[in-house]
């Protein structure tokens, strides 16, 4: 029968409740999030589950990767009903730290990756995001020492940033992506989706339409840049101010100028009100 999962605040707990899991040989399946859970991170736990005996899952909203003018105030946060869901889906263990716990006073320690967390794409619009991204995700593979840990290709570069900083740090994981998970009209899940008015959530749904249109195209042999500058016009037609939409190698996120460049990877972010949303496709 579902209940509520067990819940660890403090380190101490959290390294007496791993030792208990491991008991018997079991291997641990780490899925780190911030909460406002919905479908796409449950698909994250299930792939977990398949990957491992036991799974544990983070909730903890990270001020690290958070500018100053973004909206770490304003994030969904409702663990209640985040340890509800993750009761229904059996999870093992959630590690759900409070900022003190992560960053204690005299906290001085940053991780600064470069390689894919400087290929130009979230980096050139957020340069604060991934030192704190790689920061905090270094400090919950220690703490948790999970076997695997698993997180989105929706966040395509933050996937590549953590796959490089796990094998250069000799971290004893295997970091595995997840697919995107969609809402019916192909609006990749997000928890800043509850950001969208109504009349924004019908036009969300531009940006993956845009992206599959253009995955057409360029796997038809048409050139890539006018292809991109075309898809632009459309989504800011649509109403959205556009970050990026750039295709990259899908392995290195290196610029590609041709089709034999791949595989190709086509990833957009692009502002639509006050919410940011970004996705990706990749190219057949």
């Amino acid at each position: 029968m579902a209940g509520r999962p067990r819940v660890a605040t403090k380190l101490g707990t959290l390294r007496r409740a791993i030792a208990s899991l491991r008991r018997g040989g079991a291997g641990i399946a780490l899925v780190p999030t911030m909460g406002a859970l919905h479908d796409g991170h449950l698909s994250l736990v299930r792939l977990a589950r398949r990957r491992a005996g036991r799974v544990l899952v983070s909730v903890f909203v990270n001020p690290a990767q958070f500018a100053p003018n973004e909206d770490f105030a304003s994030y969904p946060r409702d663990l209640k009903a985040d340890l509800a869901v993750l009761g229904e889906t059996g999870v093992d263990l959630v590690w759900a730290p409070d900022e003190r716990t992560m960053y204690p006073d005299g906290f001085a320690t940053r991780v600064v990756p470069e390689g894919p967390a400087r290929a130009g794409l979230e980096d050139a619009f957020r340069p604060h995001f991934f030192g704190g991204v790689a920061t905090v995700v270094t400090k919950l593979l220690i703490q948790c020492s999970p076997d695997v840990a698993v997180f989105g290709e929706k966040d395509f570069q933050q996937l590549k940033v953590i796959g490089r900083l796990a094998a250069d740090l000799d971290l004893p994981v295997k970091i595995v992506g997840a697919p995107i998970v969609r809402e019916p009209d192909g609006l990749a899940m997000s928890s800043r989706n509850a950001y969208l008015t109504p009349d924004q959530r019908k036009i969300a749904a531009t940006l993956f339409r845009v992206l599959k249109d253009c995955a057409r195209r360029i796997s038809g042999g048409e050139h890539i840049a006018r292809v991109l500058d075309d898809g632009v016009t459309e989504i800011e037609g649509a109403g959205f101010t556009v970050d990026y939409l750039e295709a990259r190698n899908a392995a290195t996120l290196a610029k590609v100028e041709q089709l034999a460049d791949g595989p190709l990877r086509l990833l957009v972010a692009a502002r639509l009100g006050r919410t940011r949303l970004i996705d990706n496709v990749a190219v057949s």
